[in-house]
C-alpha cells in the first residue's frame, strides 16, 4: 500500500492532514472450514492484503468516511446509529456493539482503501470491521484487546448485519502474527501462533464465482449441526470425538441422514487441524496437503458447499506436481481454494493451473501467492 498516495487522498478530500493510519487484514484459512460455529478449532492466516483507513479524530460524534474503491461516501452520528444498508453497516455495527460494551467513543472523518477481494471468501468484511474498531481506538483512547475487538465484531456481522459467522473471521484479523498460521479454540478463544515452513507457498486461486452469504445456506447449515448436537447430548459437535461418532451413529439411529453428513465433516475435520499442526511442526508437507485434500473432499461430499468451479480449482491444483494439496477455503459456494505449493515453483503452478481453469471453465482466475502477515495494527501516527 502506498501510505503517501491514501494520505494525499485524505487531504484532498477532507482539506486537512490525516493523523493516523490503521489497516487490518483479510485472512485464508489453512484448514478447519465450518468449525468455528461449533465451538471447534481453526487454522487461519492472516494475508498481505488488507483495508486501510487513514484518519483523524473529530471534535463531535459524526463518522464520516470516504470508500475510494466504491467512491462512494458515508455519514452517521454515534449517538443515533440505525441500520441501513451497504458498507458503512460494517461500521455502523462495529460502533454500535463497542458502545454496549461500555466504550466511549470519539466520531472520526477517514479515507477508506483494501486490496482484499470482496466475495472470495477472504473475509473482507471482517478486514473491514476490525480496520475500524482499531480506527475507533486510536481516536477513542482505549487500550487494544484484540481478542475482545475480534469478538465485538463477531457480534455486529452477527446480529447488525445478519450473518451467523463465527469467531475466526475476526480472531485471523485481529491477533494474527506475520509468518505463523493462528491456531485458534473457537470455544476458549485461547490461540496460540503455528509457525509455518519458509519453503512453502500459500496460493490463493480465485474462481472468479461468488456467494451472497445472507442468502445462502450458511445459516441452514449452522442449524443442522445444532441439531446433530442435540442427538449427540452435547453443547457443540467440538464436543464429539471421531471415535465418539463412529460408535454413536453404528447404534443408534434417529439422526436424520443430512445432519449426520454435517456432523461427520464438522468432527472429522476438527482432528484434521490438529494432525495439520502436528505434520506442520514435524515438516511433512506431504501429510499435511493430503489432509488439505480430505478437507476439501468432506466439504464437497458431506457438507456440500462447494460448486463445480471450486471443484474444477482444485483438481487443476492437485494435477500439478509442485503441489501439496488444494482445497476450498472460506464458507463455499463459491470464492476461492488455497493451495501448498513449492515455494520456488509458484510462478510456473500459477501459471499452469491458470491456463488450465480457465480452458476447462472458460473463466479467468486471480492468483495471489499470499504471505502471513500481522493481524490488526496501528500503521503511522
Amino acid at each position: 500500500m502506498d501510505l503517501q498516495l491514501l494520505e494525499q487522498a485524505f487531504s484532498t478530500h477532507f482539506n486537512a492532514k490525516a493523523e493516523f493510519i490503521v489497516r487490518a487484514p483479510g485472512r485464508v484459512n489453512l484448514i478447519g472450514e465450518h468449525t468455528d460455529y461449533n465451538e471447534g478449532f481453526v487454522l487461519p492466516m492472516a494475508i498481505d492484503r488488507a483495508i486501510w483507513l487513514a484518519l483523524r479524530p473529530r471534535l463531535d460524534s459524526m463518522v464520516r468516511v470516504r470508500s475510494l474503491d466504491l467512491s462512494s461516501e458515508a455519514a452517521f452520528d454515534l449517538n443515533a446509529l440505525a441500520p441501513g444498508k451497504g458498507w458503512a453497516d460494517y461500521l455502523k455495527g462495529v460502533a454500535h456493539h463497542l458502545i454496549s460494551a461500555g466504550y466511549s467513543l470519539k466520531g472520526f472523518e477517514a479515507v477508506m482503501t483494501g486490496d482484499v477481494p470482496r466475495g472470495a471468501g477472504l473475509s473482507s468484511s471482517a478486514a473491514i470491521e476490525l480496520a475500524c474498531a482499531r480506527a475507533f481506538a486510536e481516536v477513542s483512547g482505549f487500550e487494544w484487546d484484540a481478542p475482545r475487538m475480534a469478538r465485538l465484531a463477531q457480534r455486529a456481522e452477527n446480529e447488525w448485519i445478519g450473518v451467523k459467522c463465527g469467531i475466526m473471521d475476526q480472531m485471523a484479523s485481529a491477533a494474527s502474527r506475520a509468518g505463523y498460521a493462528l491456531f485458534l479454540d473457537c470455544r476458549s478463544l485461547e490461540y496460540r501462533h503455528v509457525r509455518l515452513p519458509e519453503d512453502i507457498a500459500i496460493v490463493i486461486l480465485d474462481t472468479s464465482t461468488r456467494r451472497g452469504l445472507v442468502d445462502s445456506a450458511y445459516n441452514e447449515r449452522r442449524e443442522q449441526c445444532e441439531r446433530a448436537a442435540q442427538w449427540f447430548n452435547v453443547r457443540a459437535l467440538r464436543d464429539v470425538t471421531v471415535e465418539d461418532f463412529e460408535d454413536r451413529t453404528t447404534r443408534f439411529s434417529g439422526l436424520d441422514e443430512t445432519a449426520r453428513m454435517r456432523a461427520r465433516h464438522v468432527i472429522y475435520e476438527n482432528d484434521r487441524v490438529l494432525q495439520t499442526i502436528d505434520h506442520l511442526r514435524a515438516g511433512n508437507m506431504s501429510r499435511v496437503g493430503k489432509i488439505f485434500n480430505d478437507s476439501h473432499d468432506s466439504l464437497r461430499d458431506d457438507f456440500e458447499v462447494t460448486n463445480d468451479a471450486l471443484n474444477l480449482m482444485v483438481e487443476c491444483a492437485r494435477l500439478r506436481e509442485e503441489c501439496y494439496g488444494a482445497r476450498m477455503t472460506g464458507a463455499g459456494f463459491g470464492g476461492c481454494a488455497v493451495a501448498l505449493v513449492i515455494k520456488e515453483r509458484t510462478a510456473e503452478f500459477s501459471r499452469k493451473v491458470a491456463a488450465d481453469y480457465k480452458q476447462r471453465s472458460g473463466l479467468e482466475t486471480a492468483i495471489y501467492v499470499c504471505q502471513p502477515a500481522e493481524g490488526a495494527s496501528l500503521v503511522k501516527k
